[in-house]
């Protein structure tokens, strides 16, 4: 009998692949950094090895992220939840960002410094979204 993975390793393994992700991280180099190969950060990646404590204290240092952000604000573990952590885990991004389009949108909405500007970019986007679009039309 097989075991699947965990959901809420699977979420942290995605979002620690998320960021690498976004920061321009190789697996090589983020295994590098914490003495692993890349294949042990593809497996952590998809929750099929579960990360250890320190191990993920490790993870969010070199990823400059926190151990709550890794399991995602939903998820994270506090002090009120009996249970440490929701009953219906989800992650709060969507996968379709970890594509090279929407790495790109990240990378750019982050460069923006103005407040306003991100604001109108986030009500741009919304607007867009709630308008939908034609999967035929893919002029790009």
């Amino acid at each position: 009998m097989i075991k699947a993975p965990n959901d809420v390793d699977r979420q942290v393994g995605s979002r620690v692949r998320m960021r690498r992700m976004l920061i321009g991280m190789s697996q090589e180099k983020l295994g590098d950094a914490l003495g692993l190969t890349f294949q042990q950060v593809q497996k952590y990646e998809k929750g099929t090895n579960r990360i250890s404590a320190s191990r993920l204290q490790q993870i969010s240092q070199v990823l400059g992220v926190s151990i709550e952000f890794l399991y995602g604000n939903e998820n994270a573990p506090s002090a009120g939840s009996p249970q440490g952590f929701s009953d219906t885990p989800r992650a709060d991004y969507d996968a379709d960002l970890l594509t090279s389009d929407g790495l790109k949108l990240l990378r750019a909405y982050r460069e923006i410094k103005d407040r306003k500007v991100r604001r109108r970019l986030v009500d741009l986007a919304q607007a867009l979204a709630e308008r939908g679009g034609d999967e035929d039309d893919r002029s790009s």
